[in-house]
């Protein structure tokens, strides 16, 4: 196993991969979620999220150990945006990195998505109209 981190800051997220690639990489994957103007049909200006700290970081860094194992990779890294966020803001970013292209792409989308799946973040949408909504990411394949 080479490395993996696994971050959750109120800071914009970077704009590329942290670090270098490890000599063995030859496929880098990475996946970035924007926010949308958009949900269920209503129009969102912006949005807030919220974790449990504590155990979101064991459980992100947990999925990032999986999806090494699993899909052979040599690098895993996810940052997740917390506090307010305007439309068209990055939310969370995922770079995954193996030996092929394959296996980096499977592991980017298993990060991807069992981080939504498992990890305690929450969203609150705020819409045009002034009304708030709570969205359980974990609970909604549009997320």
């Amino acid at each position: 196993m080479e490395s993996t981190s696994f971050q959750l800051t109120v800071e914009p997220l970077p704009a590329s991969f942290p670090g270098f690639p490890p000599p063995r990489a030859g496929a880098l994957v990475t996946f970035e979620g924007l926010v949308r103007d958009h949900n269920e049909g209503r129009l969102v200006v912006e949005l807030e999220y919220s974790a449990y700290l504590q155990l979101a970081q064991s459980e992100g860094e947990r999925i990032l150990r999986e999806a090494m194992e699993q899909f052979g990779l040599v690098r895993a890294d996810c940052v997740h945006r917390l506090g307010l966020l305007a439309v068209g803001d990055c939310a969370v970013k995922v770079w995954a990195v193996a030996e092929h292209r394959r296996e980096a792409f499977a592991g980017c989308a298993y990060i991807i998505d069992q981080i939504k799946h498992r990890v305690p973040i929450w969203k609150n949408e705020r819409y045009a109209d002034g009304d708030r909504r709570w969205v359980a990411c974990g609970e909604a394949s549009h997320c």
